[in-house]
């Protein structure tokens, strides 16, 4: 290995612009995104584009039958998130599932959906900032759904994977295995019914909660069992700005996203962590034992009492806390493994968009697991999400037991980071499950511990705590799970720190980083180089 390329890293710095930059998981997305900046649209065009273009690039990983986060910094400096969120059925009671002999809450079909908040905080985010109409914005997506978009190596792995779901429910089956086959890469996946419906949202983004498409969906949900009033469908489309959660780290201030989504947990790692990693070497095995310790803490104290409604976070949050919680992992007393069935994989995507005049998104989205519940709406097109089924828990008492009206605790978690008069420094994201919030802190120190540029950071070794604090993954024994390239040096160290280590392969971990930069007036930006994305500046 080169000095330039430790740890096997690619030997390329990241692109460099300086009218506007987009990064995201899937070429076509990244392109869309520039041509908007390149056209006169700001960063929320063009990742309202983005957003709307992934939902056919990337089937398995999103769709506007599932949820999404974003939070948007604004050219005055002000920092703004947006929630899309949906909560379970209003007959949803712990004993509607246990009466039907479940343990747990299905993670297929119509009993593991929620409402969609996609489309509602995408709608949020538009009126906000945007300078173009929907219509316009949404017509690459719609002409890619109607006239078909190339299948690519990841969505046709992921067809594969779930074949024998999908083929279950007569719209998946129709759209991702035509005649009953796995679509070649390369091979156009046409959606008509889903460019038609995207057309009737661009229009009218409210149809989904409380028009035709929401009468269509909920009919749908509930001829097939699940016990939705429609009521709850109409309060999923609201979504408002929030303030952002922020929290300091190296003097910058990061900003996160607010419950549901667990961005108090990067920084409740970001306080365990701020002085005791800058001067360790960079990914010693001293400073990921630190790091991974930080998320044995964050997954312990989510479990232990998180959930829609509570405010158990804050405490966790507070100086006494965090002193208290650092003088554990100082002298070693580390949570033990949660109390699983087994583990099933998920799946998000992610972009950023950056503009001139300092306008910054950074926006997740996702149907929970790849092809959420393998469900969609007669007619429509639209995918439905599993996120009851993989967030909600059905323990008795806890604060993410499945209730009606109550949000089920989430996986996705966007950030960014301001210096201390305001200005944008980074803005970034991943998806991954409850790898997220890990690789998120991750991320953060190699940006601000390390002074890494964007390219280093999100190609670097990742390292995972496993489990987190999905439903489904309770009871696994817990695990370090390390990519290779961090060396057999390291690796025997964090061993003999206590960690049970589960080595991957060289680029395993999963995830797929979107960052952008700010260095002396320049933009600077780079896509995980685990997926087929890229960063674009005009």
């Amino acid at each position: 290995m080169s000095e330039r390329s430790p740890f096997g890293l690619p030997d390329r710095g990241p692109a460099v612009a300086s009218g506007g930059m987009v990064a995201s998981s899937h070429p076509a997305v990244s392109l869309l995104g520039a041509r908007i900046l390149a056209g006169g649209g700001n960063a929320v065009d063009a990742a309202l584009a983005m957003a709307a273009l992934s939902w056919l690039a990337l089937p398995g990983q999103c769709g506007a039958g599932g949820d999404a986060f974003a939070l948007l910094r604004r050219p005055d400096g002000s920092v703004a998130a947006f929630g899309g969120s949906g909560f379970g059925p209003d007959g949803g009671e712990p004993a509607f599932y246990r009466d039907r002999g479940l343990a747990a809450v299905p993670l297929e079909g119509a009993l593991a959906v929620a409402t969609p908040g996609a489309v509602a905080a995408l709608a949020a985010l538009h009126a906000d900032s945007a300078s173009r109409g929907l219509p316009d914005l949404w017509a690459p997506a719609i002409a890619a759904a109607e006239d078909g978009l190339p299948c690519t190596r990841k969505t046709c792995a992921d067809i594969v994977e779930r074949r024998d779901a999908l083929a279950r429910d007569p719209g998946t089956a129709e759209v991702f295995l035509p005649g009953g086959r796995v679509p070649a890469v390369g091979e156009p996946i046409v959606q008509r019914d889903l460019g038609a419906s995207l057309r009737r949202l661009a229009d009218d983004p409210a149809d989904l909660y409380s028009g035709a498409l929401a009468e269509r969906s909920v009919d749908a949900l509930v001829d097939a069992g699940a016990p939705f009033s429609g009521y709850e469908w109409m309060a999923g489309g609201r979504s408002v700005p929030e303030a952002a959660l922020t929290c300091d780290y190296r003097g910058t201030t990061v900003h996160l996203t607010p419950p549901p989504t667990p961005g108090w947990m990067v920084a409740q790692q970001a306080g365990l962590c701020d002085g005791a990693l800058s001067g360790l070497p960079w990914l010693s095995a001293e400073a990921v034992h630190r790091l991974a310790s930080a998320a044995r803490v964050a997954f312990a104290d989510r479990f232990a009492g998180c959930g829609d409604g509570s405010d158990h976070w804050r405490g966790l949050l507070a100086p006494s806390a965090l002193e208290a919680a650092r003088a554990r992992l100082d002298a070693g007393d580390l949570p033990a493994g949660l109390p699983s069935p087994v583990p099933a994989g998920g799946d998000t995507t992610s972009m950023v968009a950056v503009d001139a005049e300092g306008r910054a998104v950074s926006l997740i989205h996702s149907l929970a697991f790849t092809f959420g519940a393998r469900v969609t709406v007669p007619g429509t097109g639209i995918v439905l999400n599993n996120r009851l089924g993989r967030g909600a828990y059905l323990i008795d008492g806890h604060p993410n037991e499945v209730r009606p009206r109550r949000r089920p605790l989430h996986t996705l978690n966007a950030w960014l980071v301001t210096g201390s008069s305001g200005g944008l420094l980074h803005v970034g994201n991943t998806p991954g499950g409850d790898g997220q919030v890990q690789w998120n802190a991750q991320l953060l120190s190699h940006l601000l511990d390390h002074g890494h540029d964007p390219a280093t950071a999100v190609a670097a070794p990742r390292f995972t705590v496993h489990p987190g604090s999905d439903a489904d993954v309770l009871e696994s024994p817990p695990e370090l799970r390390v990519e290779s390239r961090l060396g057999a040096e390291r690796i025997e160290a964090l061993r003999a720190s206590g960690h049970d280590v589960a080595v991957q392969g060289a680029w395993d971990a999963g995830g797929s980083a979107q960052i952008v930069s700010v260095a002396d007036g320049a933009l600077l930006g780079a896509s995980d180089p685990r997926q087929d994305g890229v960063a674009l500046g005009v």
